[in-house]
């Protein structure tokens, strides 16, 4: 419920109150989600987001942009692998302004979505930046200034991309959303990063013509999945990319008129490689240190992520934090859980979130997933478990789309034969 505001000299309302059970800072996954299932148990909400538009980095330049880059890239390829099965395509011809345009017509048909869920539910949009001015007050700075006083605050917030120090201001060298934003196809990029944005990412350069190279830190590409997982991922790409680089670190980059000169350290020494574009997808920080957090005594790490417990609660009992804010796995189905579990702890249920059951997905060319323990971590902490492979190379459905390189993978209890983890890779998977 909006309060009294305060008005300017040319009599417009230059400042109001706004009252609330629950306020929700951020408009992301976890964010509409808080505030809906908020709304559906009887709170009154107001939900704060920067942007003009819901739906978070995910919808907007994450998740959904991504995937219908990602859909582009599949088409491409299918077509590129037809003759195998008797058919043949020409060479296709790529319309950059279409698959953007086809991009962006998405995203809007999710965001109007969004917006008529919201309207649906009576949940109070506040467009503006959200900052914490006390325990129970939050300032939203917009069109006009806003001050929010909440029963309960659920912090939304999400991450940004991390960049690499000294590397040269250069608008070669970009992030994932610029990288989503495909304002060319460079003819060679350097993607830093073998996690799941990386991956992800090269894989759509890949398909629209580019010549990939990635570098990776550590000694395989998406780490915390079981090697034998991500070994079909890694022999499939090794042959359509220039290199995969592992256990190698990006050292310098001499910004040139005809390239990119990136110098890589590596366990054969230092070499050195030319790239158009340069990616970088070395991970994500989170936001929590830029909403005034400190004002309402809620505790921070210098990464911008918020300790939480079960329910999602901070330290400060009636203010929660969800999604990307409260650390890794920054997935949005996590975010959605979570969302749900701050809502109904907020309205007095005893809701609690359960971690270990989140998949872990990489939509590359093929697919990757898993959940719940890994083998290296059920070796590692000594539990008790039975592995059972099935390789797709005895998959009927696998053999007739010609990707037999798959292999599903389940750790069992020995005892109680309860499912400790899953492993999938595989086209489609």
């Amino acid at each position: 419920m909006l309060g009294a505001g305060r008005r300017r000299e040319d009599g417009a309302v230059s400042e109001q109150t706004h009252r609330c059970d629950v306020v929700v800072l951020g408009g992301g996954p976890g964010g509409y989600t808080a505030a809906f299932r908020a709304a559906d148990l009887g709170l009154t909400v107001a939900l704060v987001e920067r942007d003009a538009q819901l739906g978070g980095v995910c919808l907007n330049v994450g998740c959904i942009p991504s995937k219908a880059l990602l859909h582009t890239a599949k088409l491409i390829t299918d077509a590129e692998e037809a003759p195998e099965s008797g058919i043949t395509f020409g060479a296709p011809t790529i319309d950059l302004d279409q698959v953007r345009s086809h991009t962006t017509s998405v995203v809007g048909t999710l965001t109007k979505g969004l917006a008529g869920l919201a309207k649906a539910r009576k949940v109070e949009v506040l467009t503006g930046l959200g900052t914490f001015t006390g325990p129970n007050t939050l300032r939203v700075d917009g069109s006009d200034e806003v001050t929010v006083e909440f029963a309960h605050a659920i912090v939304a917030v999400g991450s940004e991309p991390i960049m690499l120090p000294g590397l040269p201001d250069d608008p070669r060298i970009m992030d994932s959303t610029r990288a989503l934003a495909l304002e060319d196809v460079p003819k060679r990029l350097l993607v830093v990063g073998g996690g799941v944005i990386g991956l992800e990412m090269a894989t759509v350069y890949d398909a629209l013509g580019s010549r990939v190279t990635v570098v990776e830190m550590l000694d395989q590409l998406l780490t915390g999945c079981d090697p034998d997982i991500v070994k079909p991922l890694h022999a499939r790409i090794a042959k359509r990319y220039e290199a995969i680089h592992l256990s190698t670190k990006l050292s310098k980059v001499a910004a040139r008129k005809d390239g990119l000169r990136c110098t890589l350290d590596g366990p054969d020494g230092t070499s050195t490689v030319t790239a158009d574009r340069i990616l970088i997808s070395v991970g994500r920080r989170g936001n929590g240190d830029r909403v005034g957090l400190d004002a309402a005594g809620v505790e921070v790490s210098d990464r911008g992520i918020i300790p939480v417990d079960r329910q999602m609660r901070t330290n400060v009992p009636h203010i929660f934090a969800i999604g990307d804010v409260t650390g890794n796995p920054m997935l949005a189905h996590k975010a959605t859980h979570q969302g749900a579990v701050a809502a109904e702890a907020a309205a007095g249920q005893a809701s609690e979130f359960d971690p270990r059951a989140i998949p872990a997905v990489a939509y590359t060319d093929p697919e990757v997933a898993w959940a719940g323990l890994t083998e290296l971590e059920a070796v590692e902490r000594e539990v008790p478990h039975e592995v059972a492979v099935f390789p797709w190379a005895a998959s009927g459905r696998a053999l007739t789309v010609g990707r037999p390189e798959g292999r599903t993978k389940l750790l069992v209890d020995p005892d109680s034969r309860r499912i400790l983890g899953v492993g999938i890779v595989g086209v489609n998977a």
